[in-house]
């Protein structure tokens, strides 16, 4: 039996379907909008989940993908993006520049973000969680499989 998704769901598994991605997509009746809700629900540290932030930089959207337990540092994320300034995006601009609610933004596809930006530290984990596309959906996989579907910039976002 194929099991049917909601709709941003659907287009994060058929990336991962396409692309032949190990990963374990999951759906959590409790929910798991933000990082700790969703470190809570999978069993893992906040490190291991992934935190979509989109941040305007010089008028583009960037996604910037940092472990659920660092906070972004605009102006890491400014210099990452080639940008003059970062700032983040308001919820509409998120849901323009990847097609997904805030709190449910997953890493992929994100057609219109021209820059996706990965903090080296999620490269520490054979497996991390990231949103799925709704906030009661999270997809494990491994970091690298990020990076190579994204073609995500490996750099340091997170404050000091």
């Amino acid at each position: 039996m194929v099991q049917e998704w909601p709709e941003p769901v659907e287009r994060v598994a058929a990336v991962l379907r396409t692309r032949g991605i190990d990963s374990r997509l999951e759906e959590f009746v409790d929910g798991a909008a933000t990082a700790a809700a969703a470190a809570l629900a999978v069993g893992c540290d906040a490190g291991e989940i992934v935190k979509s932030l989109v941040f305007i930089c010089d008028g583009r959207p960037v996604l910037a993908l940092l472990p659920g337990d660092r906070r972004a540092d605009p102006l890491k994320v400014a210099a990452a993006a080639g940008a003059r300034y970062a700032r983040v995006a308001a919820h509409h601009e998120v849901r323009s520049a990847t097609g997904f609610e805030p709190g449910a933004v997953a890493p992929f596809p994100a057609a219109d973000a021209t820059k996706v930006l990965l903090e080296r530290e999620l490269l520490r984990h054979a497996m991390v969680w990231a949103g799925a596309g709704s906030t009661n959906h999270l997809v494990g996989l491994s970091p690298l499989d990020i990076v190579r579907i994204t073609r995500a910039e490996v750099t340091d976002l997170s404050e000091a």
